[in-house]
């Protein structure tokens, strides 16, 4: 009966003493997690704060055009952006114009003078700004197709 006991207190003091490792190795797994879990966020928030501060740039360079709902990108070469504004301003005139013929007939010559010039401006533009002044002729182009 003795060694019963005995045994059986050996074991226990065994499993209580083991458990309590166990326990300690799930803390400390658990706090690293956590670690790395805080840092990624850290991480991931300051990249997004800078993709947030370069739109906040990008869009504090924008002017508006004469038409609603189309913003022009400040381009470094001052003409680009004067060039824009004054398609925009075209593109208001002609929608303006509707049926007139009168004016039709001024607005196509106008017309045929801004796509030489915009061709002139686009062949010296890089990669990037090409690809912004196309997206901005695009959308004024797309408010002069319903007047048709």
């Amino acid at each position: 009966m003795k060694k019963i006991l005995l045994s059986i207190f050996v074991v226990g003091a065994l499993l209580a003493t083991s458990c309590k490792s166990e326990k300690k190795e799930a803390k400390e797994t658990v706090t690293e997690t956590v670690t790395e879990t805080t840092k990624t966020i850290k991480e991931n928030v300051e990249k997004n704060a800078e993709v947030i501060e370069d739109k906040m740039e990008d869009v504090s360079d924008a002017i508006d055009s004469a038409l609603e709902g189309i913003t022009i990108p400040k381009f470094e070469d001052a003409k680009v952006t004067e060039y824009l504004q004054g398609y925009a301003e075209h593109a208001k005139e002609y929608i303006a114009a509707k049926g007139n013929v009168l004016k039709n007939a001024k607005l196509a010559k106008k017309t045929v003078e801004l796509a030489k010039q915009g061709k002139e401006i686009v062949s010296n533009l890089d990669g990037k700004a090409a690809a912004q002044f196309k997206s901005v002729m695009s959308a004024i182009q797309s408010k002069m197709a319903p007047s048709n």
